[in-house]
C-alpha cells in the first residue's frame, strides 16, 4: 500500500504542467466521456465521444466514435490524417504541455495548442520505415511542442526504465528505450538507445554544433534536447 507522503508527491509531479522541451508519457487510456476529434484524410472534421479502440500489436486498428447527433463512426487509420484523444483519468494530468514563448517558431503550425496545452494526446498518419517496408501508420506524437524539424513518435513495443506511479499513471522515470523519429518530410524510422551512440552522427547531419558537442559520449536521455538544438539549426 502507497503512503500518503509519497501518494502525495506523486499528485505533485502529475499536476506539473509538462515542460515544452520535455516529451510527453504515452496515452493508452482514452476517455469515454470527454470530446475527441478526428480529421478524416478526406478534410472532413469529426467529434465525438469515443466508444472502442482496437489495437493490433500496439498500432490502433479502428477506432469508434459517435458524435453529437448518435451518428456512430467506425474509422480505420487510413482514413484518419490526425486527431487529438483526451486521455482517461489522472493519466490527463501528466501530459498537460506548457508551450514556452522561445519554442513557438520550432512548433507544427498545423498542431491545435489549445488541444495540447488541457492534455490531448495527438496522432498522425505518418510514412513509416519498417526494416525494407515503407508503411503509413497512426503515431503518437511526443514533443508537439517542438516538432517542426524532428518528430518523436511512441513506439507501442517499447521497453521501458524504472518509473514511479500509482494506480498505472506514471509520474516520474519510465524512459521509453526505443522511439520512431523522423527529420522534416523524412519517413519515421525505429531508434533504440543501445544504438544511439552509433546512429548519432548520422542522425543529426547538418547540425555540427550539436555534433562537436555532444558526439563522444551522447545521452540517450538528452534525445530531446538534442532535437531542440537541432531545431535550432534548421532554422
Amino acid at each position: 500500500m502507497i503512503k500518503k507522503p509519497l501518494l502525495l508527491m506523486m499528485l505533485l509531479f502529475a499536476f506539473t504542467a509538462t515542460k515544452a522541451q520535455d516529451l510527453i508519457n504515452p496515452s493508452y487510456g482514452f476517455s469515454h466521456s470527454k470530446t475527441a476529434y478526428i480529421t478524416l484524410a478526406d478534410g472532413t472534421e469529426i467529434s465525438g465521444t469515443i466508444r472502442d479502440i482496437d489495437r493490433d500489436k500496439g498500432l490502433i486498428e479502428f477506432i469508434k466514435l459517435q458524435d453529437a447527433a448518435g451518428k456512430k463512426h467506425k474509422l480505420k487509420p487510413e482514413d484518419i490524417k490526425y486527431m487529438y484523444l483526451p486521455p482517461s483519468g489522472l493519466d490527463n494530468l501528466t501530459k498537460k504541455i506548457d508551450f514556452g514563448t522561445d519554442f513557438q517558431k520550432w512548433n507544427d503550425d498545423k498542431l491545435n495548442q489549445e488541444y495540447l496545452k488541457e492534455g490531448y494526446a495527438y496522432f498522425e498518419t505518418a510514412d513509416v520505415q519498417i526494416k525494407k517496408k515503407k508503411s503509413k501508420l497512426l503515431m503518437q506524437l511526443l514533443n508537439p511542442a517542438f516538432s517542426k524539424e524532428f518528430k518523436i513518435y511512441c513506439d507501442p513495443h517499447a521497453k521501458e526504465t524504472t518509473s514511479l506511479g500509482v494506480g498505472g499513471i506514471k509520474f516520474v522515470g519510465g524512459d521509453a528505450k526505443s522511439y520512431y523519429v523522423a527529420k522534416k518530410d523524412a519517413p519515421a524510422f525505429l531508434l533504440k538507445k543501445k544504438e544511439y551512440k552509433k546512429e548519432f552522427a548520422t542522425l543529426w547531419s547538418g547540425c555540427d554544433k550539436l555534433i562537436t558537442a555532444s558526439s563522444a559520449d551522447p545521452k540517450w536521455t538528452d534525445l530531446s534536447r538534442h532535437a531542440v538544438t537541432y531545431s535550432e539549426c534548421a532554422q
